[in-house]
């Protein structure tokens, strides 16, 4: 295997992990609102406060590596994404000091503005995400250097907010079920009704976005003619997703929340299906698409990269590992919770 295919896979597992990961907690801030009183609204901070900040280190990484391993590739995408990304940057941080600020005060007033700080925020980040995946998909204009022409509105097609919606939706989906392994009692029995509601949301739009994309985007599946084999993974995403409302009826919360999180790493799978190997497509006739191979660092760069990740990696899959584990179980309130 090539490098730079290499690569090309590794930024496809950060981007699955970041989303898995941090799209449960984005899911958790959107519901967040949702809840009946303050001891609920606790609740629901708590089940992601020990872990919402590790979360987000895989974006972070997911850059990093980018930036490394395809630089024109990341200039081209942080200018031309450059108000998308600052307003998703703007939301993250507005996100974390909502959780942290809203405990400082026990005023309504005070707790509720922060409330609604960490619901929009939350919503803001994840629609826009879905965006950027959008738009990646169609297509953004690009000159014949490969860098954007277009404009922040250039990114908001149909095609892309439903993408935004899509994603939206589906963060929604896994949040709800994340909360119901995290609660109990008379507040896990309403997040019951919740996660119906959103595996129904998701539904609705990922049918529409699949819609859209086989007309819109037929050389999405311009790759399963020489790979057979990836309708695996569209199989696999089926099948898990016809598993989550099987496992709510079953009451078996666990096997649900492995089933969306097979959901969206099988999503994540076919984006990279669409796009190999390309990273950056053009939807101008003049423009030239960024690839792994005409956007990729030097041989000698790519080969250190790869040394590093072989130490890195299982030290940050450990990390992961152990945070989840000693954080495990019920939320329970405390002096010190937020």
């Amino acid at each position: 295997m090539s490098l730079p295919i290499l690569w090309f896979l590794i930024m496809g597992v950060l981007l699955a992990g970041y989303a898995i990961l941090d799209g449960f907690d984005l899911g958790v801030g959107m519901l967040h609102l949702v809840a009946q009183g303050d001891t609920e609204r606790r609740t629901i901070l708590n089940s992601i406060g020990p872990i919402w900040d590790g979360n987000e280190v895989w974006l972070i990484t997911f850059g990093g590596a980018m930036f490394a391993a395809f630089p024109d590739v990341y200039a081209t995408v942080f200018s031309g994404y450059y108000m998308a990304l600052m307003l998703v940057l703007l939301a993250l941080i507005f996100r974390a000091v909502s959780l942290e600020f809203r405990s400082k005060l026990r005023a309504s007033g005070w707790r509720t503005f922060w409330d609604w700080g960490f619901f929009l925020s939350s919503l803001l980040a994840a629609l826009l995400f879905g965006v950027a995946v959008g738009s990646a998909m169609s297509g953004i204009p690009l000159n014949d250097r490969g860098i954007f022409v277009g404009t922040f509105f250039t990114l908001l097609t149909p095609y892309s907010v439903m993408v935004g919606l899509c994603t939206v939706a589906l963060f929604a989906m896994h949040g709800s079920i994340y909360l119901y392994l995290k609660t109990e009692g008379p507040l896990q029995q309403r997040v019951h009704g919740w996660m119906w509601h959103t595996f129904g949301l998701f539904m609705v739009t990922y049918i529409l976005t699949t819609i859209m994309t086989l007309v819109t985007v037929p050389r999405a599946i311009a790759n399963f003619k020489d790979w057979p084999w990836a309708w695996l993974i569209v199989l696999l995403n089926v099948l898990a997703i016809a598993n989550i409302p099987r496992s709510i009826f079953l009451r078996k919360p666990g096997q649900a929340f492995a089933s969306s999180c097979l959901t969206v790493a099988a999503l994540v799978s076919l984006l990279g299906m669409g796009l190999f190997p390309n990273l950056v497509v053009t939807s101008n006739p003049a423009g030239i698409d960024l690839n792994i191979w005409n956007a990729a660092s030097s041989p000698k760069t790519l080969f250190i990269m790869t040394l590093i990740a072989l130490v890195g990696m299982p030290f940050v899959l450990a990390y992961t590992a152990v945070v989840y584990w000693t954080f495990r179980g019920k939320v329970q309130l405390t002096d010190h919770s937020y």
